[in-house]
């Protein structure tokens, strides 16, 4: 990939041992780049370190803010979580090919790729290949998302009431991770986000 614009590079890898658990298609990746951030934030590919956490493919596997613990009903201990969007939608490898995570809903989707194909996809067309629109419509209100946040949208983008016209803030990637699991539990358990959006936002 064109790593030119990228706003985040990782460091030289540190943590060797979890690449023992991950496809060889992403080892390789690592193995050229530890991971970055790149299209203003579009896409964050994780990190074989140790820290910052928010880029660390074992918190993101084994930590406390493991995917299959925040989905577990949607996240196999074996999917490896290797990046995610600008709103904190999630990128599984599963069997060597990329699976999406629905983050506010907790619904997996698969892609039919593997990884190399799916970084040719961002490459050739990052808007559609991402879902960059939350993106495009923060950067045009003046917002600069920064490595290590993600966008929280309000309301979310699953109640279907956002369109346009969604609130857009730059927050924690961990903290925007806890917040749509929690979403993703309501919903499924009550079939209605309503009331978990009211108390998050007070």
């Amino acid at each position: 990939m064109n790593l030119s614009g990228a706003s985040y590079r990782g460091a030289k890898i540190d943590d060797e041992e979890i690449l023992s658990e991950v496809p060889q298609s992403l080892r390789d990746l690592l193995d050229e780049v530890n991971g970055f951030v790149i299209y203003g934030g579009g896409l964050h590919v994780r990190g074989a370190c140790q820290s910052p956490r928010w880029h660390s493919l074992r918190e993101a596997m084994h930590g406390e803010h493991a995917l299959h613990r925040l989905y577990p009903d949607a996240v196999d201990v074996t999917d490896v979580p290797f990046g995610q969007d600008c709103s904190g939608d999630q990128f599984l490898l599963r069997g060597g090919e990329v699976h999406q995570l629905a983050a506010e809903v907790g619904e997996i989707d698969p892609l039919d790729i593997d990884l190399p194909q799916f970084l040719k996809n961002a490459e050739a067309n990052p808007v559609e290949a991402l879902c960059m629109h939350p993106l495009q419509q923060f950067q045009k209100g003046g917002g600069n998302l920064q490595p290590g946040d993600l966008l929280l949208a309000y309301p979310p983008f699953c109640t279907g009431q956002s369109g346009g016209r969604a609130s857009l803030k730059a927050v924690d990637c961990l903290e925007v991770q806890a917040y749509h699991a929690g979403l993703a539990k309501q919903i499924q358990e009550q079939g209605n986000a309503d009331d978990f959006m009211f108390q998050a936002n007070q």
